[in-house]
C-alpha cells in the first residue's frame, strides 16, 4: 500500500471507518477505566462488532454503563483524526510498537485521535470523531476463569 510516497504493508481488510476508529477509542478507554492493554481478540464490522480485554474483574453494572457514556462523549468531542508517518528508530515515545506484526514496514503510519489515542493502524478511519455517530452497547459477557471481558456494539453514523 503506497500513501504519501510511503511505503506501508499491503492491507487485505476493508474496515468500516466509524467502527474501525470507535474501537480505537474504546482501546483507550478501556486502558484508562480497567489499566488493561489494547484488545488482541477484535471483529470490528459495520453491523456489530465484539472486542474483547483481560482485566482484573468482572464490570459491574455502572462500569459497563460509564463506558458507553464515555464513548459517546469522546464521539461527539469531535476529536480530529490525524496520520503521521515515521520510520522505526523515530517512534513518538507516546506510541508502542508491541502489537506490529514481525513482516512490518520501515515506515510506520501513526493514527492520532485528538490527544487521546495514539497507534500505529493502516486502516480507514474516520476524519472526526462526531463522524462516528452513537456507540449502542449491546451487551457484554465476563469469562472467569480467563479474565476476559467482551464488549459487543455497534456504531450508527
Amino acid at each position: 500500500m503506497a500513501n504519501n510516497n510511503f511505503v506501508l504493508n499491503e492491507h487485505h481488510k476493508e474496515e468500516f471507518p466509524p467502527a474501525h476508529t470507535a474501537e480505537h477509542l474504546l482501546n483507550q478507554l478501556m486502558i484508562r477505566m480497567f489499566g488493561c492493554e489494547r484488545s488482541r481478540n477484535a471483529h470490528i464490522e459495520r453491523k456489530k462488532s465484539k472486542i474483547s480485554y483481560i482485566i482484573d474483574h468482572k464490570p459491574s453494572r455502572q462500569e459497563e454503563k460509564q463506558i458507553e457514556v464515555e464513548m459517546n462523549r469522546l464521539i461527539e468531542s469531535d476529536m480530529e483524526v490525524k496520520y503521521e508517518f515515521v520510520d522505526r528508530d523515530h517512534v513518538p515515545s507516546d506510541v508502542s510498537l508491541d502489537r506490529l506484526p514481525d513482516d512490518a514496514s520501515e515506515m510506520l503510519r501513526i493514527v492520532r485521535i485528538g490527544d487521546y489515542d495514539a497507534c500505529p493502524c493502516i486502516g480507514k478511519h474516520v476524519r472526526s470523531t462526531s463522524q462516528i455517530g452513537k456507540f449502542e452497547l449491546l451487551g457484554t459477557n465476563w469469562d472467569e476463569q480467563e479474565h476476559s471481558f467482551r464488549i459487543r456494539f455497534k456504531v450508527i453514523p
